[in-house]
Order: structure tokens, then C-alpha cells, then sequence
């Protein structure tokens, strides 16, 4: 028997992710993300793969988050034609992140010619539009539901288990006749978060692949953290700002509606106006509708109450780009909440020109930021950055939460390990070289597995 795993993304960054599984010729490719961060990563989404798209057979698709499946689109155009398997909840995500990631890189495109008509450099167009998205949804072959069996061929299963990360995300364990069970973690999430159920736990395994992207740190607990989010917008509101939240999508956005609507329902900020304004985060609150059996205890008992736990009076939906235009008419108690979440593109770009050489204005960061991002500059406290190529100064105050990461933390993900038993091979994946050379030591001083892995960026492991 032949076994073979090679990394294609997710390493030695935290986007991109792209792990390729060959057992006995049978090819199954999981997830293919985008890479963000900078023109050092995101010239890599031009570049070929490293492997040949037509001999693809599955790809197992963890979750719909743009660094897991943002690259699909690619895929296809260079000749996948295999079948795409994941959760209903993930599908319904993903096809709203494709196709919002078309439209982006398509308004980006033209928005850059309109400001440089002269064009004195060629820039590349879109690396795919929305006709190659709405393709690209064709191949979703299976939808599946947690802990459903998946047969790939005669000897090897596939299953798909909650991961608490997102709505629909699951980490996928794979069983291989004769040779023993391969788990691939996709993003594992946090315990006692709103809305969805907390990860459930691994069965023991001989191979791991695991995400650090948070391996060599603790988060802040959620308390605190929404307390933080509740002084910071009614210390903004004081000094006569608007708070700018650059949101992930996909929870992120609803996790912090739910959080605002507890604030207008206990009176506990100021009166104001709170803009979801994000395309993507608006379809993907009213997805999360179809899928009660994803949330957790406390969400599901205010449904049955008829509480609508994403919504409240001071809460507008801007879809346009006209309403989104008309939030900078607003100088003061605004909270905006738009995408993208490392402020790589989208909306959130447009509301800090308007706001971030504002001292009365702040910018709350609640996700994680990749290094060379927008979001990543501003973080780490660079006094001017550029946007669309203008520079800017910072003079908003900057808030970064940690509390509210969809990602698990060292302790959390040290927990998940341990039911895995002491696998042969570990790969830590989907984090930067401090945190997973971090996240290694802690893992070799437990004797968590007989050998720990860092892959390099299209290296080949056999097994």
C-alpha cells in the first residue's frame, strides 16, 4: 500500500490551505483556499499547482471560509473534474464566498482602471469571475450531514465531524483499510460560543493534520471580551466617533449581532445605528435560518421564544452599494460592521479612508490577521498605511479582542488532541513559524505523537 500526504497551502502561512492525500493512485485534494496577505501570498493564487488539477478524483472541502475554498474556482479552470463533498451547511456557505469573492476581485479590478486611466503598469484581472464561480458549483457532488459515513472507494471512508468553527464546518476523518485512520483538522473552534455547538472530540488516529494558527497563545475569555467590544463603542460614542469592525462573514458577523442585540436589549450602549454591511454576511445570516440543527442550546431556546437572536431595531442590512455610500453621511455612533476581515477588500476599506485619521473614531479588531494584510499593518500599530494606494494616518484607536476568535487556542487544541491517542504522524499546519515552532515544543515535551511535523510548502510526506 501506497499512502502519501503533500501540502499545497496552509503552511508556513494561515491561508491557502490545500492538502493533498494519495492512497494506492486514489487522489482526494482537501479544501483549496486562497492565500492572503500581501503580494508575497496572493501572487501564489496566479501561480500553477503544484500537482495536476485533472487527476483529482474528491475534494473534501472542511468549510467555507475563503482560505479553505476560495481557490476552487481555479481548480476548475485548470481541469478538476472530480466531485467536491462537504455539509449542507458548508455548501450553501461556500457558494456565497465563491461567488462574493468573484464579485470583489471584479469591482476591485474595475475600480483600479477607473483610478488609473493612464495605466502605466499592467495589472492582472481577476484571478476568476462570476461566470467561472457559477461553474465552479457544478462540481459540488454530495452534500453530508455530521457524522456520515462518505465511501471514496472500496477502502477508504471518509466522515465529517462538528468542528465548531463556523456553521457546517466539520474536520473530516478518513479510514483506510488496512493501514489505519488519517484525520485532516480543517479550523477547530472554541468552546461556549453563541449560536453554534462546541467541537465534538476525535477518535483515535495514526496521522494527524492540524491547524496552530493560535498553537502558542491563550485566548481572553468571551466575558471580558464582550465587555471590552461594550466600553470601547461607548468610549467612541463619547469622544463623537463611529466604530469600524472589519468582519469575517461567516459567524463572525452574526456572532457579534448577537452580542448587540444582548447590549439594545439590557440597554447597555447609547443609541445608535448598527450597519451589517456586507453582501456576503447578510446572505449568510439569512442561510443560518435553514439550519436549526446546527445551533447550540441557548440559540435554539430564543428561536422557539420567536427571538430572533441576529436581530434588533437599530440594525440596517445594507446590500447596495448606494446604502453602504450613504453610512458616510454618519460621523458619529455608527458601528459598521463589513468585510473582509483582514481588510484585504470589500467595504471595510472604503469606511476606513473615511475614518482612520479620525482620533474620535475606532477600529475593533475581533479576528485574526495575516501577516501583510491591511488589518495586520494597522494592528501592529503602523502609524500610516495605504489604501487603494493612498497613504493614510492612524490616528482611530485600535481595539484588538481576542476572545472572539473562531479558532481554538493552545489549551483548546492540546484537548482535541489528546483523544487522537499518540498518533505515528503529527503535521502541524495553518499557522505562522513562531506559532507552530511554539505549538511543536509544547506537543514534544507531552510526547503527543511518535513524530512532529512542520511541512514546507509542497513537500511530500509518505507514510
Amino acid at each position: 500500500m501506497t499512502i502519501q500526504i503533500s501540502f499545497h497551502g496552509g503552511v508556513e502561512t494561515v491561508t491557502g490551505s490545500c492538502h493533498l492525500l494519495d492512497v494506492n493512485g486514489l487522489r482526494i485534494l482537501i479544501d483549496c483556499g486562497l492565500f492572503q496577505g500581501g503580494a508575497r501570498w496572493e501572487n501564489r493564487n496566479f501561480d500553477d499547482f503544484a500537482f495536476d488539477p485533472a487527476s483529482i478524483d474528491f475534494l473534501l472541502l472542511t468549510h467555507g471560509h475563503l482560505d479553505h475554498c476560495g481557490r476552487i474556482p481555479v481548480l476548475v479552470k485548470k481541469g478538476f473534474k472530480g466531485k467536491i463533498i462537504c455539509t449542507a451547511g458548508t455548501y450553501d456557505i461556500a457558494k456565497i464566498v465563491i461567488m462574493d469573492s468573484a464579485r470583489i476581485q471584479e469591482e476591485d479590478y474595475e475600480y483600479w482602471k477607473k483610478k488609473n486611466p493612464q495605466r502605466s503598469f499592467v495589472r492582472r484581472g481577476p484571478l476568476y469571475t462570476a461566470f467561472d464561480a457559477l461553474e465552479t458549483i457544478g462540481y459540488f457532488h454530495k452534500m453530508v450531514e455530521y457524522e456520515s459515513s462518505v465511501t471514496l472507494s472500496s477502502t477508504v471512508k471518509a466522515r465529517f465531524r462538528d468542528a465548531g468553527h463556523i456553521f457546517g464546518a466539520a474536520f473530516i476523518e478518513i479510514d483506510i483499510k488496512g493501514f489505519g485512520r488519517i484525520i485532516f483538522s480543517g479550523d477547530i473552534g472554541n468552546k461556549e460560543k453563541p449560536i453554534i455547538k462546541d467541537p465534538v472530540m476525535p477518535r483515535t488516529a495514526d496521522v494527524v493534520v492540524i491547524e496552530g494558527t493560535y498553537g502558542d497563545r491563550q485566548h481572553k475569555e468571551i466575558g471580558p471580551s464582550v465587555e471590552e467590544l461594550r466600553t470601547a463603542i461607548t468610549d467612541t460614542f463619547k469622544r463623537g466617533g463611529n466604530v469600524l469592525i472589519p468582519t469575517f462573514a461567516i459567524e463572525r458577523a452574526q456572532e457579534l449581532l448577537y452580542f448587540l442585540r444582548e447590549f439594545y436589549d439590557k440597554k447597555q450602549i447609547p443609541k445608535c445605528k448598527v450597519f451589517l454591511d456586507s453582501p456576503m454576511g447578510i446572505s449568510v445570516t439569512k442561510v443560518m435560518r435553514k439550519y436549526p440543527q446546527y445551533f447550540d442550546k441557548e440559540t435554539a431556546e430564543l428561536i422557539q421564544r420567536n427571538t430572533d437572536p441576529l436581530v434588533f431595531p437599530w440594525l440596517e442590512f445594507t446590500k447596495s452599494q448606494e446604502a453602504s455610500r450613504q453610512i458616510n453621511l454618519m460621523k458619529s455612533k455608527a458601528i459598521i460592521l463589513a468585510g473582509s476581515g483582514m481588510c484585504t477588500g470589500g467595504r471595510i476599506k472604503h469606511h476606513l479612508k473615511r475614518n482612520i485619521w479620525r482620533k474620535e473614531s475606532t477600529i475593533v479588531f475581533v479576528g485574526y490577521q495575516a501577516q501583510g494584510t491591511l488589518g495586520r499593518h494597522i494592528v501592529d500599530g503602523k502609524s500610516e498605511v495605504k489604501i487603494y494606494g493612498k497613504p493614510y494616518r492612524v490616528h482611530a484607536k485600535v481595539h484588538t479582542i481576542g476572545g472572539f476568535s473562531a479558532h481554538g487556542d493552545r489549551a483548546m487544541l492540546t484537548e482535541w488532541l489528546e483523544h487522537t491517542g499518540r498518533p505515528d504522524h503529527l503535521f502541524l499546519v495553518h499557522g505562522e513559524k513562531k506559532a507552530l515552532s511554539s505549538f511543536k515544543s509544547v506537543l514534544d515535551q507531552n510526547n503527543r505523537a511518535k513524530q512532529v511535523h512542520i511541512p514546507t510548502m509542497d513537500s511530500a510526506h509518505p507514510l
